[in-house]
């Protein structure tokens, strides 16, 4: 006997009707696995302690990732004026921020005071060197800074030597680096006599030691802003990553690496 013209329709629109669940139940499972990768343009200081707040979080937030891009903030500021991808920028300077601020690059309401931090005077281990007058001996040849015209911790170093009247008597002695965590490595290396970097800057390394710290009113107070960039693709879960840096377990971390928190 022949099926019924109806019954062949019922068995192809279940068919249909497993298929469409099938697949149903795949959408849903690849939407509910999906991960959520952040862009974190961040100061060069930040580098181990960023990287160190990040790994507690991710074992709370299984499905988010983190893709940093560390530099000297100023570079990282035109990086992201000029459209590079971002969700989260950490600034070791107020003019940065303030600079993409002023141009609506930042989420607004979003802007938090993070960090602190201090600049201080390093030179390898086995150096004589004991105060910042002692960068005029002619036994110190190089003095690492950073660039100014892009890097805070340059900025600093140089108002720094100023404050102290010491930068026409070692203006020709200075090499500039791209940022912080070049200055730091010229030292190490010994490609240079004494640098002016971070305080935790200096902490994360064997191969200095701080010889002197530069007196806080002889620069401008160090902070570190951090903002949510405009146009980011992951604002809710970059909000959450944000709220997360001001906790206390986040604070913590920070203060291990060097760092001082920031007043509200």
């Amino acid at each position: 006997m022949r099926p019924s013209f109806e019954g062949g329709r019922n068995r192809i629109e279940r068919h249909r009707f497993a298929v469409l669940v099938a697949l149903t139940a795949v959408f849903c499972a690849c939407v509910g696995s999906a991960q959520t990768t952040l862009t974190i343009s961040a100061a060069a200081s930040l580098k181990e302690a960023l990287a160190e707040a990040e790994t507690p979080y991710q074992q709370s937030h299984a499905k988010v990732e983190f893709s940093n891009n560390f530099g000297s903030s100023g570079n990282l500021a035109t990086q992201i004026d000029q459209g590079a991808p971002a969700d989260v920028f950490l600034s070791a300077a107020v003019k940065p921020m303030d600079d993409l601020q002023a141009k609506g690059l930042i989420v607004a309401g979003t802007r938090r005071n993070l960090l602190r931090n201090s600049l201080v005077l390093i030179a390898p281990v086995d150096s004589k060197l004991r105060d910042f007058q002692g960068l005029t001996d002619g036994s110190i040849r190089s003095i690492a800074l950073g660039d100014p015209a892009s890097v805070p911790a340059g900025q600093y170093g140089r108002q720094t030597l100023i404050a102290l009247h010491l930068l026409d008597k070692i203006n020709s002695r200075l090499v500039f680096a791209k940022d912080v965590r070049q200055v730091l490595t010229y030292v190490e290396t010994g490609n240079a006599d004494a640098g002016l970097v971070y305080a935790s800057d200096a902490q994360a390394s064997m191969k200095v030691r701080v010889v002197a710290t530069a007196p806080d009113s002889s620069h401008d107070p160090i902070v570190y802003p951090a903002a949510l960039v405009k146009g980011t693709h992951n604002e809710e879960a970059a909000r959450k990553f944000l709220e997360y840096l001001s906790s206390p377990a986040a604070r913590a971390i920070f203060v291990k690496h060097g760092f001082t928190i920031a007043a509200p």
